[in-house]
């Protein structure tokens, strides 16, 4: 069951980023979500698209890192960790998440609009030319999240096994 709450965890934390992130993105180019996207909601209205989409695109990043997280924090001999105690670590990684996808939109932007980066066919035609910047910063910040997501839940991993050993080693120690 412990498992489960820190699979549960890493679920909720990946989702509300998810949304926060897309009521930010979803209001700096809706064609992002629109036009870009697979069709899966029936309404241009940005919150409840951001919400959708919010959810829809994060639950399974949260899946996919909680399931070895909860393996790292709970398998072998070790002292477990709990969900309770992994929540400053996955509120660090969405943190450093949404800095990392602010750097990256910041670069898109002045890459966009220096002409270094542009759109291309099919998209280029499909959202309006007074988008295509903008699109292209949603483009760059998604990505960036989960390039982060991915490189920082790895991370996460590695320092809760990590504590985990030391902590057993300094246990071993302090019985002799």
């Amino acid at each position: 069951m412990k498992s489960l709450s820190i699979i549960g965890l890493t679920i909720l934390a990946c989702v509300i980023y998810g949304i926060i992130h897309d009521q930010v993105t979803v209001r700096l180019c809706l064609e992002y979500f629109t036009v870009f996207h697979a069709p899966m909601f029936e309404t241009l209205n940005p919150t409840l698209l951001g919400i959708g989409w919010g959810i829809l695109a994060t639950w399974w990043v949260g899946l996919i890192l909680g399931i070895p997280l909860a393996v790292f924090a709970r398998a072998g001999k070790m002292p477990k960790r709990t969900a309770a105690q992994l929540i400053r670590p996955i509120t660090i990684l969405m943190l450093s998440s949404a800095c990392f996808a602010i750097m990256a939109g910041t670069v898109g932007f002045i890459a966009a609009l220096n002409g270094w980066i542009w759109m291309v066919e099919p998209w280029v035609s499909r959202v309006p030319s007074e988008h295509h910047i903008p699109f292209l910063v949603c483009y760059w910040t998604h990505n960036a999240s989960y390039i982060a997501g991915f490189v920082g839940g790895i991370t996460v991993m590695a320092i809760v096994w990590r504590g985990r050993l030391l902590e057993l080693q300094r246990g071993k120690q302090e019985q002799t």
